[in-house]
């Protein structure tokens, strides 16, 4: 049974592609089936993964506007082993075209439903805001991750964002929860991020992943190189990290899958 997660924080900067992307690569090195979803109209996750999202054949924006099907849209990502669904500037056409449509909610999860089970783990990285791209993530998920910054607005409209979780899982989604929230950019010689940590823990409690993502400079790095940290730096603070975390994530969820020794063959684009 696969398991789809959406990386969304209507706050920026806060590391959801990178988590996306370095959390993709250390599931797909687990030997999990990985597949990623863009749906962030910058394309970070897309580049980031050594793929040019200004000479896409087919985008997230074609499979949510109907073009063309998630299979035909995914590329094969080497040498990371995850597939992805790429995205670029187009998707801003997308947020407009959908507020028209019948059923724009659901375009996301209708999509997914043919390949879901072709993977282990499906992880959406999400654009900065609560718009319709992100809602289309949220109804496609089983739960949602929160990367946050240990910094003094760390919890400055999480409540908006919980609540519109709340929202889709009461009116389209009943299986959405919190997956957990996730302490990224973290400097143990900062007072404040230590302060702002214990605050996540006591106001979160379990739902605060133990895993707690460093700021380091390889990991900022890899992404101009096409790369995620682990094949950039595997032994750099942030790879380490991410590996780490995909060990907790694969024990929080009790995962009993089968490891598959590659992904699938074939992928359209």
């Amino acid at each position: 049974m696969s398991k789809v997660i959406a990386i969304a924080n209507h706050k920026g900067g806060v590391g959801k592609t990178t988590t996306t992307m370095n959390l993709g690569a250390s599931l797909a090195a687990a030997k999990r089936r990985t597949l990623l979803l863009d749906v962030d109209p910058q394309g970070n996750t897309t580049m980031g993964s050594g793929v040019d999202k200004n000479v896409l054949a087919l985008s997230a924006y074609d499979v949510l506007m109907g073009n063309a099907s998630l299979e035909e849209a995914i590329v094969q990502v080497e040498p990371s082993n995850y597939a992805l669904l790429p995205s670029n500037s187009d998707l801003i056409g997308a947020e407009a075209g959908l507020l028209e449509e019948l059923g724009r909610e659901l375009r996301l999860r209708h999509a997914l439903e043919p390949v879901r089970d072709d993977y282990d783990y499906v992880l959406i990285d999400c654009p900065p805001a609560l718009g319709m791209l992100t809602v289309n993530a949220l109804v496609a998920a089983d739960a949602v991750m929160i990367p946050m910054q240990c910094e003094y607005y760390a919890l400055e409209g999480l409540s908006v964002l919980l609540d519109t979780v709340e929202k889709i899982r009461a009116i389209l989604n009943p299986r959405l929860h919190v997956h957990g929230l996730l302490r990224t950019m973290y400097d143990p010689r900062n007072n404040l991020s230590s302060e702002v940590s214990q605050q996540l823990v006591r106001h979160f409690g379990a739902r605060v992943y133990s895993t707690v993502v460093p700021r380091n400079v390889r990991l900022a790095e890899a992404p101009s190189h096409g790369l995620p940290a682990l094949l950039y730096d595997k032994n750099s603070s942030g790879a380490l990290a991410y590996l780490a975390f995909a060990g907790e994530i694969l024990r929080r969820d009790g995962v009993h899958l089968k490891a598959a020794p590659s992904h699938r063959a074939e992928g359209g684009g």
